[in-house]
């Protein structure tokens, strides 16, 4: 198929070839979902903990006899029942983190691409030299074509000065081609790729 490349005015300039196969491919919902779902559970710090009855401060010798007082039967004062008692079943540190297959990940990134692409949300900018490094002329250059709205700038590991440039701007997330993450391009409303960006993504999903 056929995708338009615009310049950093956002005027149509010409037409460059990509796959269907990466591009134009019927979305998987359910990749999409596996794989957002993943990339939250590997963020997660889970160093989340209560302390237990047997770790909370407090006496541990029986508050008054079993029998006889009319009282409810209770062991300790750590009891978790009992104000400053322990928690029963709190959580602890854990690793939240794990895998799910490649084949998955790939899938989901097809099917971003591909919804954003139907959807017409991406724009393929052709090749510009930026060389400041600030973040007004990447601003100068983005609300041309994507008018302040929350969006994602796939660039190549080469446009340092460019992700530098975009990190003051909260709107507006650069990633590398090479360094993706589902999350970031599907809760994007907008994406904005590099020419070399798009075709390197187009050979890097079409050999997996």
């Amino acid at each position: 198929m056929k995708i338009k490349v615009i310049d950093i005015n956002g005027v149509e300039k010409r037409e460059i070839e990509v796959s269907d196969s990466v591009f134009n491919i019927e979305p998987n919902k359910n990749a999409i979902y596996e794989s957002v779902k993943n990339e939250l559970a590997n963020k997660r710090q889970g160093t989340h903990s209560t302390k237990t009855k047997a770790e909370v401060a407090g006496s541990g010798t029986k508050p008054w006899k079993q029998k006889g007082t009319g009282r409810a039967r209770v062991g300790t004062k750590r009891n978790p029942v009992w104000t400053h008692g322990g928690v029963a079943f709190g959580p602890k540190p854990r690793d939240y983190s794990y895998t799910i297959p490649k084949k998955v990940k790939q899938l989901a990134y097809r099917s971003v691409l591909s919804d954003k692409l139907i959807e017409k949300k991406m724009f393929v900018i052709e090749g510009f030299s930026f060389t400041t490094g600030k973040t007004k002329d990447l601003l100068g250059i983005v609300n041309n074509i994507l008018k302040g709205e929350k969006s994602a700038f796939i660039v190549t590991d080469k446009d340092a000065l460019l992700k530098r440039a975009g990190r003051n701007v909260s709107w507006l997330k650069c990633l590398s081609y090479s360094r993706l993450n589902v999350c970031d391009l599907f809760y994007a409303t907008n994406l904005l790729i590099t020419e070399e960006s798009i075709m390197n993504l187009n050979s890097m999903l079409l050999k997996d």
